[in-house]
């Protein structure tokens, strides 16, 4: 081990610890002295670089949310659970919902501003040596959320490219293997695109969210002004059809609703950003916060203006021609020519998605590796010597996402399993650092700057409850009678994780994975001789 006389560090290496850093030790490092003006040698400072604001932290967010991407690919087949009632109500419903969510996750985030806060809350539940399993668990899960969307939304990227493709050249064969070419191109591209320092990818995803907005805008605008024949109030507020084979209108409804769900998920990229956002705990509640509400109005109103465009509903939503039904309801309204500009903005907004979805997803990895939690953990939290990006961990993701796409060349089920499964392990992600926080957690969590005081409990209980009911939406039949063909079997995936996170920690992590280090206990003296020694950052 290191003696600190021993080692010579110059003036320049030796920095004033800001706010943000003074928070990062308090829930990995024991701090040094106190004050505002504690000086850190290198081993101390923290590792990402933060250069992202609070607006780039919102804009990676809703670069993830991305309406466009979520709304699109599933609105035949939404119109078709639960009619109109449940795409435009619905998605008012799921929206309000999700901000409940969206608020204990902000509560959670202020007061835990880090790459891993899961983490950190499992120790403050568990305690920091018991928290091996459960937090080995919630690793894989949250890792699988992140792995699983890219590969979700990259394909219906290359689905709806084969799509637009078809309105120039009918005679163009998409096949699934031709689809699958396409979906490894985007796929790398975009590990190309975060291998670059974080503040270009956080400019990159500010051009997100203006492509977003004003893409949207240009699309209801058009489609309103150029669709000859409108739909009625009625058929847009009230029209309600169930074509699931199930009797209860009810179950119809709810199936209904996993379209505005599925869209409304990966808002939690602005609480993984954490480390690499300027004044963490306000940046990434705001990211979460304002992310979801700016999604629900420009969402609900892309919806209302595409669904008063439904000039026939049987021959365009149930009897389409093309794929997705939207591109069908473009082409009847607006003519060829704009509905390829509207599938160049639909695909713009795809891929700036897909973007964001790795970006976030390789702090995930950075994180847990960085813990010990991950097989070849050493290199996978390595850092770019100048960007000080995870370039390791953005192509782990790339590698993972390419192999989870595999089954979709030969199964017709694949994709939907891959979207189930990127829900459920969503929700779950959410739904255990609530729990712990109304839970275990409630008497020893210590607020950040953002917090719901009094109501933090039952707004809790009100995301938890929404959480378990959408859980179990995902992993329920769609389709009656159920056979082989439309079996969903997104649960089984998700039990496999589980299966091999469990492995993984009785064969090999239970003997190093212990979750964050709790450093609280060790003199000043000693905490910076074993930092340096061993050269880990908890």
């Amino acid at each position: 081990m290191s003696d600190l006389s021993t080692r010579d560090y110059e003036a320049d290496d030796i920095h004033e610890m800001d706010a943000d850093e003074r928070i990062l030790a308090s829930l990995g490092y024991k701090q040094v002295g106190q004050g505002a003006t504690l000086l850190l040698p290198p081993p101390f400072q923290q590792e990402l670089s933060r250069s992202i604001t609070a607006f780039s932290n919102f804009a990676i967010s809703f670069g993830c949310l991305s309406i466009l991407s979520g709304l699109t690919p599933l609105y035949g087949t939404a119109l078709q659970s639960g009619g109109t009632i449940a795409v435009t109500w619905g998605w008012l419903i799921v929206a309000l919902l999700t901000m409940f969510i969206g608020l204990s996750l902000a509560e959670i985030c202020s007061a835990f501003p880090t790459t891993g806060g899961q983490l950190v809350l499992l120790g403050v539940a568990f305690g920091y040596q018991g928290m091996g399993p459960p937090g080995m668990l919630v690793d894989w899960v949250v890792q699988l959320v992140g792995i699983v969307a890219i590969t979700s939304t990259d394909l219906s990227l290359a689905q709806f490219m084969t799509g637009a493709i078809t309105i120039v050249n009918p005679s163009f064969g998409g096949t699934v293997y031709i689809q699958y070419g396409i979906f490894a191109l985007i796929v790398i591209l975009h590990g190309m695109i975060n291998s670059v320092g974080v503040r270009l990818s956080g400019i990159f995803n500010q051009v997100s969210v203006w492509w977003h907005v004003l893409g949207t805008l240009l699309i209801i605008v058009v489609a309103l002004a150029l669709t000859p024949n409108k739909a009625s109030p009625a058929f847009v507020f009230g029209f309600l059809d169930n074509r699931t084979g199930f009797e209860n209108g009810g179950y119809a409804f709810l199936l209904g609703l996993l379209q505005s769900q599925y869209t409304l998920s990966g808002y939690d990229a602005a609480a993984h950003m954490s480390e690499e956002t300027k004044q963490a705990q306000k940046g990434s509640p705001f990211g979460i916060l304002v992310s979801i509400a700016s999604a629900t109005i420009v969402g609900w109103a892309f919806l209302l203006a595409v669904t008063f465009c439904v000039q026939d509903y049987q021959t365009q939503i149930v009897n389409a021609t093309y794929s997705p039904a939207m591109v069908q309801v473009f082409m009847d309204g607006v003519g060829q020519n704009w509905s390829i500009v509207f599938c160049v903005i639909i695909m713009g907004g795809m891929f700036f998605c897909g973007s964001a979805l790795t970006l976030g997803s390789s702090r995930m990895v950075y994180a847990f590796s960085r813990d010990g939690a991950m097989p070849m953990s050493g290199l996978l939290h390595t850092l770019h010597p100048k960007t000080q990006s995870p370039v390791f961990a953005v192509w782990f993701n790339i590698v993972v996402a390419l192999i989870i796409g595999i089954p979709f060349m030969f199964s017709s089920q694949a994709f939907n399993a891959i979207v189930s499964v990127n829900t459920i392990a969503s929700s779950v992600s959410y739904l255990i650092p609530i729990l712990l926080r109304i839970t275990l957690a409630r008497d020893t969590f210590q607020p950040g700057p953002f917090n719901l005081g009094k109501f933090s409990v039952p707004v809790g209980i009100v995301a938890s409850c929404w959480i378990s009911l959408t859980s179990v939406l995902f992993i329920c039949p769609t389709e009656y009678p159920i056979t082989t063909g439309n079996m969903n079997f997104a649960v089984a995936p998700f039990v496999i994780v589980i299966g091999i996170s469990s492995g993984y920690f009785a064969i090999w992590g239970r003997k190093w994975f212990k979750g964050p280090v709790d450093n609280t206990h060790v003199d000043d003296s000693e905490m910076i001789m074993k930092t340096i020694g061993s050269e880990k950052i908890a």
